[in-house]
């Protein structure tokens, strides 16, 4: 989710709310979403998933436009049940839908997960908003630079650093550096060429003469035509580190890695800083609702499919303004991208896999 501040009088007082929200509301009942390991047939050494685990997905994928017919069901995915067997993960908003679920699916049992509303999350010991000396590390506050209307600003986190074509751009997402695309609210609309501020309005007091420009919009607009919530920005020379390096993570390995079942995760992001959970659901389908600018009316509502699911009790692992960061395996050094993060609810974060987003800008990751 992108966080939002009301601005008034100094532009100085918070509002308690999300600017993007997702049309998939569920509500928290403490179950947990963390599986157990999975049995050791289920995932190779390579991570790759096995039979068991793909016939899953197709099952899932024959009955998920059926379930999600019904409008309190509002999500699907493949997980492992309590006893680390392949299952299918049930999203709901409600008791009754709870209590209507399906025990299984052609033979294979269904694990109904209860939660809050899952909203786009646009918004430590490392301070994660603080203005950097240049050049800056990711996994930091930032984003558009005009990103205010309507009585509030907006930002996110600049995620992490790719290349394209031999330009190195900051990414993060879509909602985070271009999802304004009405001029009712400020009196414009984002545009290539746009500054994209360090730190984030968010941070600054909406006033973005307290920020610095770090680099400049390339707008692509992946939504609502694509499958994933991203956008890119042209590195501006000496604002960036070159090396890529995500504060409290620091630098990457160029190569990515595909998300598995309990695979441990970590991220960097504005809000949460440094945090970590595991992979919990693969293949899932959610729908989101975006906004037309920051604090604006409903642009249009988007159905993603092959997406991931992550752990996120409490909104402990990610939490509103944390929208944009990278998702990266959980060890101690040049870690590889696993996915980038956009939404989530207090329960679930959502994650698109890195591959299908650098496949989308024709990029590589930046690192060793």
């Amino acid at each position: 989710m992108k966080r939002s501040f009301l601005h008034q009088r100094g532009f100085a007082l918070a509002l308690l709310g999300m600017a993007v929200v997702v049309t998939v509301g569920i509500i928290g009942c403490g179950i947990d979403q963390t599986p157990t390991a999975p049995n050791n047939s289920m995932i190779d050494d390579l991570g790759r998933m096995s039979p068991q685990i793909l016939s899953v997905m197709g099952i899932q994928d024959r009955h998920t436009q059926r379930l999600m017919a019904d409008p309190d069901v509002i999500g699907t995915a493949t997980t492992v049940d309590d006893n680390g067997q392949p299952a299918i993960m049930l999203l709901v908003t409600t008791e009754k839908a709870r209590g209507a679920a399906p025990l299984t699916i052609e033979g294979v049992p269904v694990k109904v997960v209860l939660t809050d509303r899952i909203v786009a999350m646009k918004s430590s010991r490392v301070s994660h908003k603080a203005k950097q000396t240049p050049p800056i590390q990711l996994g930091t506050s930032g984003g558009w630079r005009k990103d205010l209307a309507n009585g509030y600003c907006c930002g996110g986190t600049l995620g992490s650093l790719i290349n394209v074509g031999g330009q190195q751009r900051i990414l993060s997402n879509y909602h985070v550096f271009e999802a304004d695309i009405v001029s009712g609210g400020n009196g414009t609309v984002a545009t290539t060429g746009d500054f994209i501020i360090q730190p984030g309005l968010i941070d600054v007091g909406c006033n973005a003469a307290n920020a610095q420009n770090v680099a400049t919009l390339v707008k692509t607009s992946s939504l609502p035509g694509s499958n994933v919530d991203c956008s890119s920005a042209n590195v501006i020379s000496g604002m960036v580190s070159s090396t890529g390096a995500i504060l409290e993570v620091g630098t990457l390995t160029a190569a990515t890695i595909a998300a598995s079942l309990n695979q441990a995760v970590k991220k960097s992001g504005r809000t949460t800083g440094l945090t970590r959970s595991k992979v919990n659901g693969l293949n899932a389908t959610v729908s989101i609702t975006y906004d037309n600018e920051c604090a604006g009316g409903t642009a249009f509502t988007k159905t993603f499919t092959g997406q991931i699911f992550i752990a996120n009790n409490g909104s402990k692992f990610l939490a509103g303004g944390d929208s944009g960061s990278l998702m990266v395996q959980d060890v101690t050094t040049n870690p590889r991208a696993v996915g980038l993060l956009y939404a989530g609810s207090s329960t679930i974060a959502v994650a698109q896999p890195i591959n299908e987003v650098l496949a989308f800008f024709g990029a590589t990751m930046v690192g060793n």
